[in-house]
C-alpha cells in the first residue's frame, strides 16, 4: 500500500526555520531591492530630460535602496516571540481534602472556634 501525499506539510513544532533558509531567504530579499534599485537607476536616466520629478524620484529611491537592502539582509534570525514557552505549570490542586461524610470537621468557610483571630474579635 502506497501512501497518498497531498503536497503539504504542516509545522507541528515551534521551531526556528533553520539556518539555511534563513540565509536563502534574506539574499532572496537583497537581490530583489537591488534589482528595484537597478531598475530606479535606469528610469532615472531615461526620463532625465522627460518628465524629471519622477526622473528625482527614482534617482531618490536609487540612492536610499542599497542602504536599507543592507540593514535588511544584515538584520539576523527572526525574533519570534509568538512560541510557547517550555515551562508548562502544574495543575493547580486544592490545599484541603473534602470534609468526612459525618460532618464533624469545620467547614473551609468558617474558621475554628479554637482559632486566634476569631477570640481576638470576639473580645474586640
Amino acid at each position: 500500500m502506497r501512501k497518498q501525499s497531498s503536497g503539504q506539510v504542516f509545522r507541528i513544532t515551534g521551531a526556528r526555520r533553520s539556518l539555511d533558509e534563513d540565509v536563502r531567504g534574506r539574499q532572496r530579499r537583497y537581490v530583489i531591492s537591488m534589482s528595484i534599485r537597478t531598475l530606479s537607476v535606469i528610469l532615472t536616466a531615461v526620463l532625465w530630460n522627460v518628465e524629471r520629478p519622477v526622473a528625482i524620484v527614482t534617482l531618490a529611491l536609487g540612492a536610499l535602496l542599497p542602504y536599507v537592502a543592507v540593514v535588511f539582509a544584515n538584520g539576523g534570525r527572526e525574533n519570534v516571540t509568538s512560541l510557547p514557552s517550555t515551562f508548562v505549570p502544574a495543575p493547580s490542586r486544592p490545599a484541603l481534602g473534602a470534609a468526612p461524610m459525618g460532618g464533624s470537621a469545620p467547614s473551609a468557610a468558617e474558621p475554628p472556634a479554637d482559632d486566634h483571630a476569631s477570640r481576638l474579635r470576639e473580645q474586640g
